[in-house]
């Protein structure tokens, strides 16, 4: 899996062939180390389907799986991927007959596909989910519910600390206790699953104990499936709950697809109709491990093994930094900056004056700003000018649209809102209460984007040249209603100074003081 130096740029593509479904990434990485994801298709082919009594992968399932491989493989073709990384799990490993599925994969859809152990599929799980969320130094436990597996890790932002793999999925446990169960199951049937689940989790989660653990994340279709009936069916109201499952509401909802036959269950509402038959296995697996690790809610990640295949792809590469010395916060802004081929170093001015201009008004106390904006401001200027590329008289509308789109990892909605609408609001039209953009958001997030547009359109204009011949810049009070602006530039800087006598207005809208320039040439 070495890959090569991407300096030319090249289409990769990432495929996991898991015990319930296969799974594909094609990503074009870019010379600078930004990627673009082209394509993701999955496609369920139950390659575990009457697997795990006797570990022999069933003629059928074998056959699903090649036609999905040989359909991806044309794909990947199509897009001209220079380079594809396949990966097989719990139940090619497991298999007795697994060089059988392997030699047809080869044959048939000219793919090589390496058998990954458990314990390395904890940890691309790992690398895939924990690129999406910020955690910083504080440890997380994630669960992934495969068909086959059950992946457990420990990790924060920068590692792993524990990696475990359990012989319990979905289609397992259902091959085991619900083989062909067609009507309700009872509540004795399912106690059966998740005592077996317990028994086997024993000396798990005496390990996991000693770990001081901040949340909990859950990937895999299963979770996000739980996760979506929960929504739908408890009618809950907000998109936040879309992201969690919580213990009551999971107890809620099994109980009532219990009850039912399984095909009204296909019809229960939000439920992935193709999982019908074996979300209660996978129900009860979480279930248990949620009362065991006394785990009141577990956050959802759409992220997984071909994100980490991508994670580790990257790492390995001369771009590497973006992963080991960025936040995901830092990785997402730059990726996106860098896919856009934005001015980096005329952002990095921009960024560095807005910082500064924060910083001075923050010292003098004249206003007080809210944990975390200043970060925000960091991240709203040096996207600021990324609509470019695709057209600048109207590039602060293309980059609002291109930050809320982008579904930034690590970043909450009100945060996208934030850095989208300062990007927006940088250039032309000030904020204004009835403004599109702002009706329907928080107060406080409104306040946001007014204080800090307004230092924003200050920096920006400090730059107007793009040459960076402002070196440092500085707020100080001239008296009860006016503050000085003081500009150290390394040469005349006129175009600048006219360029900030358009933004004094503004500025004392929202700060309440006049302003005035004072220009210092080293």
């Amino acid at each position: 899996m070495e890959p090569e130096k991407i300096s030319e740029g090249r289409v990769v593509a990432f495929i996991d062939i898991g015990t319930n479904s296969v799974r594909l990434l094609l990503v074009r990485i870019n010379p600078n180390g930004s990627y673009f994801p082209l394509t993701k298709q999955k496609e369920t082919v139950r390659l575990g389907d009457k697997e795990f009594i006797d570990r022999i992968l069933q003629p059928k399932a074998i056959e699903r799986a090649v036609i999905v491989c040989k359909k991806f493989m044309e794909l990947v073709r199509a897009y001209k991927a220079e380079e594809v990384i396949a990966v097989a799990t719990s139940a090619t490993r497991d298999a007795s007959n697994k060089v059988q599925l392997l030699e047809m994969l080869k044959r048939e859809a000219n793919l090589e596909v390496c058998t990954i152990s458990g314990t390395e599929e904890a940890r691309l799980i790992y690398l895939g989910v924990s690129s999406g969320f910020r955690l910083g130094n504080s440890k997380a436990l994630f669960i992934d519910i495969g068909g086959g597996s059950t992946e457990i890790s420990v990790g924060d932002q920068a590692q792993y600390y524990f990696l475990h793999s359990l012989n319990l999925g979905a289609i397992r446990l259902t091959n085991m206790f619900l083989p062909d169960e067609t009507g309700p199951v009872s509540e004795e049937q399912y106690e059966q699953i998740k005592n077996y689940v317990r028994r086997k989790i024993t000396d798990i989660t005496k390990d996991l104990s000693r770990y001081s653990l901040s949340c909990s994340i859950g990937s895999s279709g299963t979770i996000e499936n739980l996760a979506k009936i929960a929504f739908v069916y408890l009618q809950k109201t907000t998109n936040e709950s879309f992201k969690k499952l919580e213990y009551l509401d999971l107890k809620k909802i099994v109980r009532a697809m219990c009850a039912i036959p399984l095909e009204e269950r296909r019809k229960f509402p939000g439920i992935n109709t193709q999982r019908a038959d074996i979300i209660i296995s996978g129900a009860a697996i979480i279930e248990t491990f949620m009362e065991e690790l006394g785990l009141s809610e577990i956050k959802i990640s759409k992220r997984g093994l071909r994100e980490g295949l991508l994670v580790d792809y990257i790492s390995k590469s001369e771009f590497s930094y973006m992963i080991t010395q960025m936040s995901v916060r830092k990785r997402s802004i730059m990726q996106l900056g860098l896919t856009c081929n934005f001015d980096e170093a005329h952002a990095y001015t921009v960024t560095r004056l807005a910082l500064e201009l924060f910083d001075s008004i923050q010292a003098l106390g004249i206003y007080e700003f809210r944990r975390g904006e200043r970060e925000l401001l960091e991240y709203g200027s040096t996207l600021h000018d990324i609509g470019i590329f695709l057209s600048y008289d109207t590039h602060q509308s293309y980059a609002y649209h291109l930050i809320l789109d982008s579904n930034l990892p690590g970043f909450l909605p009100e945060e996208v809102e934030i850095i989208a609408n300062l990007a927006y609001f940088h250039r032309k039209s000030t904020p204004k209460k009835k403004h599109p953009n702002l009706v329907g958001l928080n107060k406080d997030v409104v306040k946001s984007i007014r204080v800090l547009t307004a230092l924003l359109r200050i920096a920006k204009d400090l730059d107007r040249s793009h040459n960076g011949i402002i070196s440092h810049v500085r707020f100080y009070i001239a008296s009860t209603d006016s503050l000085v602006l003081e500009i150290h530039a390394q040469q005349e800087c006129q175009l600048e100074i006219w360029e900030i006598e358009k933004q004094k207005k503004y500025f004392k809208r929202v700060f309440g003081y006049s302003l005035q320039s004072k220009v210092i040439i080293k």
